[in-house]
């Protein structure tokens, strides 16, 4: 039997967005951005009420099937509690559609919600396996969801042996010399729209091509940042998308062709490039702007904020939890930081 949480406990989330695949490591590889969506709840006595402003709004739905909204009751579930109501509000930065883990930043800050609601319950919170289990179970992989709740560069894995997937992962360190420019086009694109392109089966000769990639990806993003160009090669899945969005592959192709390592982010549209240079080459640059890409550089994405309350921010049931900060939001929350790549 469920618990029931007191209402006006207050909670606060700050979840990255993540870029998956990172060319070779298809479903497995992923790496999370500086962009982060904020969420702030609140329980009450009774009902539901979502608000969301920036990215989504007007087009997300504010009912009990929003994904902050229902990945925060699966989180409460799983450690014992539930909410009478709840008011929860929503400020996204991070693009829809685009290939940049929106949705895995839904789940991530809803579980991440119900952490420190129950936190202030005198509960224990849900620990990093049970939030990359819990976040990949929404979506099938764990790829965007562990970067997102670990934060940094990631790689995961799936062991469906039981017949119930598993789901877990490891987190990696990234060299400090590599440097992050995200292209992120105005147009949006669909997971499952480009999924269906994939063959169901490839060759052997294809699958120990992008074996090899992915073996060095881990090599080339730890230890030489030297090898991502050959380690960002992939057959598998981004030259099959490249005819869905053909302004991101050419886009892919200049930057590939000027020296730079550079992949699809997750399923698209937008683009990741990988360089320990200043600055990305102008011929891709210009094409970039000239077709609706927003170019920037930006830092590597911490973990989420709110997955775990400190010691000391807990409190008995009943009692609210002091916001810490001027923003409402708690301290020691890691804010996005980008600078644009301006070209005259």
């Amino acid at each position: 039997m469920s618990l029931l949480l007191p209402s006006g406990l207050a909670g606060s989330a700050e979840v990255a967005a993540s870029s998956a695949n990172l060319g070779p490591g298809f479903d497995s590889a992923g790496l999370a951005l500086a962009l982060y969506d904020r969420i702030t709840v609140e329980t009450t006595d009774g009902g539901l009420t979502v608000e969301v402003t920036g990215e989504g709004a007007g087009q997300v739905p504010t009912g009990p099937e929003h994904l902050v909204v229902r990945a925060i009751h699966r989180g409460l579930a799983a450690t014992g509690f539930r909410a009478a109501g709840l008011v929860v509000k929503c400020h996204n930065a991070i693009p829809h559609s685009r290939g940049l883990g929106s949705s895995a930043a839904a789940v991530v800050g809803g579980l991440a919600i119900a952490n420190a609601l129950v936190a202030q319950a005198d509960s224990e919170p849900l620990g990093d396996d049970e939030l990359i289990q819990l976040s990949s179970e929404f979506e099938g992989h764990p790829d965007n969801a562990s970067a997102a709740v670990l934060g940094g560069a990631v790689v995961s894995w799936t062991d469906a042996g039981s017949g119930t997937p598993d789901y877990a992962a490891a987190r990696i360190s990234l060299h400090p010399d590599i440097r992050l420019f995200p292209g992120i086009p105005g147009v949006r694109s669909s997971t499952a729209e480009t999924r269906v392109l994939l063959p169901a089966q490839v060759s052997h000769e294809a699958a120990r091509f992008n074996l090899s990639r992915a073996a060095l990806l881990v090599v080339a993003l730890t230890a030489r940042p030297d090898l991502l160009m050959a380690a960002t090669e992939d057959v598998l899945h981004q030259p099959q998308r490249a005819a869905a969005m053909p302004a991101s592959a050419e886009y892919l192709r200049l930057l590939r062709r000027g020296g730079v390592p550079a992949v699809l982010s997750g399923a698209g549209p937008a683009v990741l490039a990988f360089t320990t240079g200043a600055e990305l080459p102008a011929q891709a640059v210009d094409f970039g702007t000239a077709n609706g890409f927003a170019i920037a550089e930006m830092a590597v994405g911490g973990r989420s904020a709110g997955v775990r309350v400190p010691q000391a921010s807990r409190r008995p049931a009943g009692e609210c939890l002091a916001s810490g900060s001027e923003d409402g939001y708690p301290r020691g929350v890691q804010q996005t930081q980008r600078v644009y790549l301006r070209r005259q």
